[in-house]
């Protein structure tokens, strides 16, 4: 899908830096509070639900205040990225909680028999944001690399083989999702960046891009900021949207990146550290965006958080997300105005 069918009406500049976040916002004390009591039975179920759509509202409401292009609902349903896919997928099944608390295994879930899926993943939280939002919805989904490494696979002979039924029945959610009317689906692969495994991510992402449909944006964010031993494969990923990290201090130089390979899809890329409370200025994204177009064309930049930011509180996420959104527009003043000269050429014909 081309980025230009995420641009607001009435965009202030000819240029357009497609904005948005990864995935995930940070979530308030009382959805905390609420859950504990729905797991003590002093709530009901219903009230747990009700608490959780009303931080989904919130987190809508601050990514829309704040000016992105495209929003998330937040991940405000998911008190973690793996576990929370325990409940929709048989034979991947919660943590036992035995063994020590230092056990990674005791803490991973437990791949009990092969695994399928009968009931839609996420239709229903797409659906609610959805019809809570005024911008377009990105639909955020843990990939089939991190919900294989973040298991214990037991039953399986391989991660290999477990990451590729993972992918397959990814494939199904996506057909799901588009037919739920979802334009911008993301698989998120943190496993991806600490363990870099780039032919089985190409696999597993080839099977999942083979049912998306050609109107509805299909990209993947690897974490980690560190991409030496994976840069040649994402090049070749097939989605839409490849989203890295840059923005930490940690991370790599662009140009270890970009110099030397062709990135042909648009990139997401990092501007904001979500690992650090305080607020980068405007000036400061500015200059993360200008570094990005030295190596990518205006058409192809997407700005974005590094990652999500849920380990921020919302006070700070919200005013780094205003910055971001400032910073852009005024990115996109100066490459009107012909005072920025940015790599590549005008990809815009082509999505």
């Amino acid at each position: 899908m081309t980025r230009e069918q995420f641009r607001p009406p009435h965009h202030d500049h000819d240029h357009f830096l497609l904005k948005t976040v990864v995935g995930s916002f940070p979530q308030p004390d009382w959805l905390d509070y609420v859950r504990s009591g729905a797991g003590a039975g002093d709530l009901e179920p219903a009230d747990r639900e009700e608490a959780e759509d009303d931080a989904t509202r919130a987190a809508i409401l601050d990514q829309q205040n704040a000016g992105l292009d495209a929003i998330t609902d937040g991940e405000m349903r998911r008190e973690g990225m793996v576990d929370y896919f325990t409940n929709v997928i048989t034979g991947y099944d919660a943590p036992d909680g035995e063994g020590d608390d230092a056990d990674w295994n005791a803490s991973m879930p437990r791949v009990t028999e092969e695994v399928s899926t009968a009931e839609p993943w996420l239709v229903e939280d797409f659906e609610f944001a959805d019809r809570v939002a005024t911008r377009p919805v990105k639909v955020t989904m843990t990939g089939p690399f991190t919900l294989a490494t973040f298991a214990s696979p037991e039953v399986y002979d391989s991660i290999e083989d477990l990451a590729l039924d993972f992918a397959d029945l990814i494939a199904v959610e996506v057909r799901r999702l588009a037919e739920a009317g979802a334009d911008w689906i993301q698989l998120d692969e943190p496993g991806l960046g600490m363990s870099p495994h780039g032919e089985l991510a190409q696999e597993c992402l080839s099977r999942v891009a083979a049912e998306v449909p050609e109107d509805v944006r299909f990209g993947t964010h690897v974490c980690s900021g560190n991409y030496a031993n994976l840069a040649d494969e994402m090049a070749e990923f097939p989605v839409d949207e490849l989203d890295l990290e840059f923005a930490s201090p940690d991370a790599d130089d662009p140009a270890e990146v970009f110099e030397g390979r062709d990135f042909e899809m648009d990139i997401g890329f990092g501007v904001i550290d979500t690992q650090s409370r305080e607020a980068e200025s405007v000036a400061e994204i500015e200059a993360r965006i200008e570094e990005g177009l030295q190596y990518l064309s205006p058409e192809q930049l997407t700005v974005s958080p590094d990652c999500g930011l849920k380990p921020l509180e919302r006070e700070p996420a919200t005013t780094k997300l205003e910055h971001m959104v400032t910073a852009a527009a005024n990115v996109e003043a100066a490459l009107d105005a012909g005072d920025i000269e940015a790599a590549g050429t005008d990809r815009s014909e082509n999505g």
